[in-house]
C-alpha cells in the first residue's frame, strides 16, 4: 500500500469532517433520549401512566428534548464563536506566548530556523510560532482553519530537551497536519465536545445549588423541590459525562490514524527516522502532559503526544501507544534507542511509555501505518537508520502533482541555500510589519531606474507603516538584486507572520497600495498578477475561509481550464503552432472525444485568469492533480523552467490551495 498523497489525504480529511458531524449528531440524539428518560421518570405521576414513546411526543417530552438540543447546540456555538479567531485564539486559550521573530534565545531560534526551512521547502507561508513557557513536558500542536493562518505551539520542554533532529521530526509531523487539513477538523472537534459537555456542567451546577440551598434553608417546605433538583442534577451530571466519554471515543477514533499518517510523513519529509523516533522515546521517558492549562483534555487530539492523563487510556487515548508508533517508524527502533540510553546513562529508567514493551525488532502495530511506512524505510529497515538516510536519494517525482504537499531533498537544499544567502539585516526586516510591507513594494520596483522608483512611490499615501519608507527600501532593494528574482516567493513566505499582524484595515490598504504600483505602467506582468493574487489569497477578507467543494467533474469548469491552459501553453511554447499542439496535449485529458478541443485562446485577461483559478479551486481534491499536471506539462515542455513560468505555476498552485515546493528555475 503506497503512502497516500496530498490530494487523497485532503479528500480523507473532508470525509472525516462528515463522519465527525454524523457521530456528533448520534451522540446528541442518545444524550437527548437519556435526558428525556430522566424527565419521564420525574414527571411520571403527572403523565397519567403514558408509555415512554408516547410521552416523548407529549408537550413535556417535546419541550425537554428541544431544551437539550438547544443547550448542546448553544454550548458548541459559543465555543465555535470563541475559536473563530483561528490558531492564535487556540494558542492564547492554552496560555502560550508568541515567539519574537528576532528572539535571542538559542532554543527558540533553533525552532524558528527549522520551521522556516520547512515552510520554504514545502511552499507554504511560515506559521506563527508560540511557546508554552511553563510546560516542562515534550509536546506540540498546530491550530487554525487554513494553512494561511496556521500557528504552531511548542512546549518549553520540547525546545529545550530535544536535539535539532528530534525537533525537526516533531515540526515535520505538525507540518503534515497543516497539509492534510487536520487542523480545521481538530478545532471543530473542540467546539463539538464543548456542546456535549454542557449537559454535564448544568448537572454539576444543579447539584451544587441543591446542596447549597439545603444547608441554607434546612428542613422546609422546599425540601422536596431541593431533593428533586439534586436528583435531576445528578442524573444530568452522569448523562453529561457519559456523553463526554463517548465524545472522547469519537476524538480517539478520528485522531489515531491521522497521527500514524503524520509520523509517516515526518519520516518522508526529513528522511531521518531517528529524529521523530527519538522525540517519541523522550516523551515515553519524560512525559508530554500539559499541566498548566485547564484545556489539556480538550487539546488531546491536537497534540504530538497525549496531553492529558485519563483512565481507560487504551480506549480514550487519541494516539496509539508510543512503543507502537516508534516500531511502526522502523522495526527494532525502540530496542536500539533503549540500548543507546543504557550505554549513555547506566542504571537509567529505560522506559516509562504506555503499555508493555514489545519484543525487540517486532512491531505490534500491523495496520495501515506500518504499510504506509514501508516504502520509506525499505527492505534495509533493520540496518542503521543513519546509513539508510545517507543511502536514500529522492527520486524525481514523475508528475507535478506528486510534489504537492511534500518536501524533497532538492527543495530542502534550496531552502538552506536561500536562508544562508539572505543578509542578516534583510532577514530581520522581514520579521517586522514595516519591513514586510516594504518588501512587497520593493519587489515591484526593484527592476526600475532610480527616478522611476521615486516616481512610483509617490503614488502611495503617507502612513507610519504602510507608506513608503526610503530608509528601509535602501536596505531591501540591493539585497533583492543580489538574491535574484527566482526567490521572491520564498521571501514573501518568510514575511507572512509579520504581514498577518496587520489589522484588517491595514491589510486592505496594503493590497490597494500594491495594486496602485502594479497599475502605474498600464500593464500587468505575470509576477505582478502572482503577487497581488498571493496577497489577496493570504491577507484578504476571505483569506481564512475554507473553499467548499463545488464541482465533482471537469465539465462545469471546462471554460476555466481552456483559459488557464491557453495561457500556459503560450507561455511554454516558442511559436503559435507549438502553442496549439501543446494546448491540445494539455486539454486532452479533460475534453470528451465527441466535443473535440477548442483552439488555443489568443488572449486571456488577468481578470479571466483569476476567475478561472477561483473556479478550479472549487474542484474536488481528487480532481485537482490532473489540473496541476497539465500545467506542469506546459511549463516543462522545452525541458527547462524559466522564472516567469515558475511564477505562473506558483500562482496556479497557490490559488488552488496546493502547496508546492520551489522549482529549479
Amino acid at each position: 500500500m503506497a503512502h497516500p498523497g496530498f490530494f487523497q489525504r485532503q479528500a480523507h480529511a473532508r470525509r472525516n469532517t462528515s463522519l465527525l458531524v454524523f457521530l456528533f449528531l448520534t451522540a446528541v440524539a442518545f444524550i437527548t433520549l437519556a435526558v428525556c428518560l430522566v424527565g419521564y421518570l420525574v414527571t411520571r405521576s403527572e403523565s397519567s401512566g403514558l408509555a415512554f414513546h408516547h410521552w416523548l411526543l407529549s408537550n413535556h417530552g417535546l419541550l425537554t428534548g428541544a431544551t437539550v438540543v438547544v443547550l448542546i447546540g448553544l454550548g458548541s456555538l459559543l465555543r465555535w464563536i470563541d475559536l473563530a479567531g483561528g490558531g492564535s485564539r487556540v494558542a492564547k486559550m492554552v496560555g502560550a506566548r508568541p515567539i519574537d521573530p528576532d528572539t535571542r534565545d538559542s532554543d527558540e531560534r533553533k525552532l524558528r530556523n527549522i520551521v522556516e526551512e520547512m515552510a520554504i521547502a514545502s511552499g507554504v507561508p511560515v506559521p506563527e510560532l508560540y511557546v508554552m513557557e511553563q510546560e516542562t513536558g515534550i509536546n506540540a500542536f498546530v491550530a487554525g482553519y487554513t494553512a494561511n493562518e496556521a500557528v504552531m505551539v511548542v512546549t518549553h520542554g520540547a525546545i529545550t530537551q530535544l536535539s535539532r533532529d528530534e525537533l525537526q521530526g516533531v515540526v515535520a509531523h505538525e507540518f503534515s497536519h497543516i497539509f492534510n487539513g487536520d487542523m480545521r477538523l481538530n478545532v471543530r472537534l473542540i467546539a463539538l465536545l464543548a456542546g456535549i459537555l454542557m449537559i454535564g456542567q448544568i448537572g454539576g451546577f444543579l447539584l451544587r445549588a441543591s446542596f447549597y440551598r439545603g444547608h441554607r434553608v434546612g428542613r422546609s417546605r422546599d425540601g422536596r423541590a431541593q431533593a428533586a433538583m439534586g436528583i435531576i442534577g445528578l442524573a444530568l451530571f452522569v448523562i453529561g459525562y457519559v456523553g463526554v466519554f463517548f465524545g472522547r471515543l469519537i476524538q480517539a477514533a478520528v485522531s489515531r490514524q491521522r497521527e500514524m499518517l503524520a509520523d509517516a510523513s515526518s519520516v518522508q519529509f526529513t528522511r531521518n527516522p531517528e529524529g521523530i523516533a527519538g522525540a517519541l522515546f523522550k516523551i515515553g521517558l519524560k512525559g508530554g502532559y500539559l499541566d498548566t492549562t485547564s484545556h489539556a483534555s480538550d487539546m488531546n487530539h491536537m497534540c504530538f503526544g497525549e496531553s492529558a492523563r485519563m483512565k481507560f487510556t487504551s480506549l480514550l487515548a487519541s494516539h496509539p501507544p508510543i512503543d507502537e508508533r516508534i516500531n511502526a517508524i522502523q522495526p527494532g527502533m525502540l530496542a536500539r534507542l533503549r540500548s543507546r540510553l543504557r550505554d549513555t546513562e547506566p542504571g537509567a529508567d529505560l522506559y516509562r511509555g504506555s503499555g508493555p514493551a514489545p519484543v525487540a525488532g517486532a512491531s505490534r502495530f500491523t495496520g495501515a501505518a506500518s504499510e504506509i511506512l514501508r516504502p520509506v524505510t525499505g527492505k534495509g529497515a533493520r540496518t542503521s537508520p543513519l546509513a539508510s538516510r545517507a543511502d536514500q536519494t529522492d527520486k524525481p517525482a514523475r508528475k507535478f502533482s506528486d510534489q504537492v504537499g511534500t518536501i524533497n531533498r532538492q527543495s530542502e537544499d534550496f531552502a538552506l541555500r536561500f536562508l544562508s544567502r539572505l543578509p542578516a539585516t534583510f532577514r530581520n526586516l522581514l520579521y517586522t510589519r514595516a519591513g514586510a510591507v516594504q518588501l512587497c513594494y520593493a519587489m515591484l520596483i526593484s527592476e526600475l531606474s532610480r527616478e522611476q522608483q521615486v516616481q512610483r512611490l509617490t503614488l502611495l499615501p503617507s502612513h507610519p507603516v504602510l507608506g513608503s519608507q526610503p530608509d528601509l527600501l535602501e536596505k531591501l532593494l540591493p539585497a533583492l538584486k543580489t538574491i535574484g528574482e527566482g526567490v521572491r516567493f520564498p521571501a514573501l513566505e518568510l514575511a507572512m507572520p509579520a504581514l498577518r499582524k496587520l489589522d484588517p484595515e491595514e491589510r486592505e490598504t496594503l493590497i490597494t497600495n500594491v495594486q496602485k504600483l502594479v497599475a502605474a505602467d498600464n500593464r500587468v506582468s505575470l509576477f505582478e498578477l502572482a503577487l497581488t493574487s498571493f496577497l489577496s489569497r493570504h491577507l484578504g477578507a476571505e483569506a481564512d475561509r475554507v473553499v467548499p467543494v463545488r464541482y465533482k467533474s471537469f465539465r462545469p469548469v471546462l471554460p476555466a481550464l481552456q483559459r488557464l491552459l491557453s495561457l500556459l501553453a503560450r507561455a511554454g511554447a516558442t511559436s503559435q503552432p507549438d502553442a496549439e499542439a501543446l494546448y491540445r496535449e494539455a486539454m486532452a485529458g479533460f475534453m470528451d472525444a465527441r466535443n473535440g478541443t477548442q483552439p488555443v485562446l489568443e488572449k486571456v485577461t488577468m481578470r479571466q485568469l483569476r476567475e478561472a483559478l477561483t473556479a478550479l479551486n472549487g474542484l474536488s481534491p481528487l480532481l485537482k492533480p490532473a489540473v496541476i499536471d497539465a500545467c506542469g506539462h506546459c511549463i516543462t515542455h522545452d525541458g527547462k523552467v524559466e522564472t516567469r513560468e515558475y511564477e505562473l505555476m506558483r500562482l496556479v498552485a497557490d490559488q488552488m490551495d496546493c502547496p508546492m515546493p520551489p522549482l529549479m528555475v
